[in-house]
């Protein structure tokens, strides 16, 4: 794929502004939308839609292809007569700056809850109409992640490798009482569902209506406690009680000196095969259904990953192996077609990377963050001049600081590079305005930059610091009122200054 001269912004919709608690795919995602099209946008990047467990990470979701019920526009229910006033009576008092994602889990589901019943009791035939065409349609993975969630809560939210014998194991006299048992509950899921994709489905088509594509990001692995885990577990490294016998991770790095424990189950590649790689040719539809383009992220866990033996308690103790990825990316351009992919490839990168990306012609990433560290740092890759046209140049990523954040507390050194670079002294004020000029003028097809660079933010509204967990990470909203017409305006003009305007927007 050879992306056209373009640019976006990166924004996670739980990012959005909204009066409960989290961005929704309502009203302000809208608004979003119109401000990116005023500031000639071409492209919306969001984080993994999936729905968010113990963490809140979207990197570790219950299903790589079920939606986040927590972004489901609560406003947009009330209109079509699902919630009413009286629903709305006990809501909490939230921070409209950033996400609680304890008091989301509590109220946000009494919410879906009542929803449910409505739909249920006092509906139309026509809703009731699109709900079964949804369930046939995507049955093939929706079947499995509704009896997951609804077996998981009867089971107290435990872990799937935690739950008794029969339903850990699939048995097929446990499930079939299961469904007869928790039909509701699995009809409710299922529910949920029809409400995510049909609000997203609204969003996507209001966004190419506007000349906005939306770049979405999916994680490489899936989460240990995932419904993809339970349902396909020959396609993963488990014992006979389900426990993982080796986990994903990363060595030690820029952001770790003992590594990222993620402890995602690794997969069986030589299984995968067997089967002509099925799981990832669904997996890579299913996106298809969500994106314009696909984000992989740890893209280079395709050609070679860090295998680490379970338990640990670090990622100092493992091991480089070999992956399928060409064979399996041949597999699915033979199922799908070429794939609209952007590669991650960050990290440690070697020629087997390399070689996989450029055999299947995917942009690859630069982070100007990066670009300035060292002695000689005129042959860091990551410098403008040093980047390929087919690249997807970035300020920084979910996992960085903000670039006034990284300024301040950049090291002596990096300082003094950029200013030598850009050939005058740069101010905190400043320097994120630069470092999205030199992204912008860069020869890399695409620029995309974190609407807090956008916006000229601090570290305070930083979105994740990797190997860390808490109440900082994931939660950061953006203030409405920043989002200026005039601001958008500017940025209209470096993006057409630059030769990355598009026709359509």
């Amino acid at each position: 794929m050879t992306l056209n001269r373009a640019s976006g912004i990166l924004l996670h919709p739980t990012s959005l502004p909204g009066p409960y608690g989290i961005g929704e795919l309502g009203m302000n995602a809208r608004h979003f939308i119109d401000w990116l099209a005023q500031a000639g946008q071409t492209y919306w990047q969001v984080m993994p839609l999936g729905p968010t467990g113990y963490g809140d990470s979207p990197y570790q979701a219950f299903s790589a292809f079920a939606g986040n019920p927590y972004l489901i526009d609560l406003q947009t229910l009330k209109e079509e007569g699902l919630l009413s006033d009286p629903d709305f009576a006990a809501m909490p008092e939230f921070d409209p700056f950033k996400v609680d994602f304890g008091v989301q889990y509590v109220w946000r589901n009494q919410m879906l809850d009542r929803a449910y019943a409505k739909f249920v009791f006092d509906s139309t035939p026509e809703l009731h109409a699109a709900f079964d065409a949804f369930k046939t349609a995507e049955a093939e993975w929706l079947d499995d992640y509704a009896l997951f969630m609804a077996l998981k809560a009867a089971f107290g939210g435990l872990p799937w490798n935690a739950w008794e014998a029969g339903a850990r194991d699939r048995d097929p006299q446990v499930l079939a009482a299961a469904r007869e048992r928790l039909s509701s509950s699995i009809d409710r899921v299922k529910f949920v569902q029809f409400l995510f994709f049909r609000q997203w489905t609204a969003i996507r088509e209001y966004a190419r209506a506007r000349g906005v594509q939306v770049i979405g990001d999916i994680p490489i692995f899936v989460a240990m406690d995932s419904s993809d885990a339970w349902a396909g577990r020959d396609q993963f490294y488990f014992d006979d009680q389900g426990q993982p016998t080796v986990v994903a991770g990363v060595p030690p790095d820029y952001f770790s000196e003992t590594g990222q424990l993620w402890g995602n189950p690794l997969y069986n590649w030589d299984a995968m095969k067997k089967d002509g790689f099925n799981w990832w040719i669904k997996r890579f539809q299913g996106s298809l259904k969500l994106y314009d383009l696909i984000r992989v992220d740890h893209f280079r866990g395709f050609a070679g990953y860090w295998e680490i033996p379970f338990p640990a308690v670090n990622a100092i103790q493992g091991r480089w192996v070999p992956a399928l990825g060409h064979e399996m990316f041949e597999a699915v351009f033979a199922a799908l077609g070429d794939l609209p992919i952007i590669a991650e490839d960050l990290g440690v990168i070697t020629p087997d990377v390399e070689k996989l990306r450029d055999d299947f012609k995917f942009p690859g990433m630069a982070i100007l963050q990066f670009a300035f560290g060292g002695g000689d740092f005129s042959v860091n890759a990551f410098l403008p001049e040093n980047l390929k046209e087919n690249q997807v140049v970035y300020t920084g990523t979910h996992d960085n600081d903000t670039s006034r954040g990284w300024w301040v507390n950049a090291a002596e050194d990096e300082k003094r590079n950029f200013a030598q670079y850009v050939q005058h002294e740069p101010t905190e004020e400043s320097f994120a305005g630069q470092l999205t000029r030199l992204a912008f003028q860069s020869r890399a097809n695409l620029a995309v930059v974190p609407l807090q660079d956008v916006l000229n933010l601090g570290t305070e509204a930083r979105m994740n610091l990797p190997g860390t967990t808490g109440d900082h990470n994931w939660t950061w909203r953006y203030n409405p009122a920043a989002l200026l017409p005039s601001l958008a305006d500017s940025l209209r003009v470096l993006t057409e200054q630059t030769g990355r305007l598009s026709s359509h927007v």
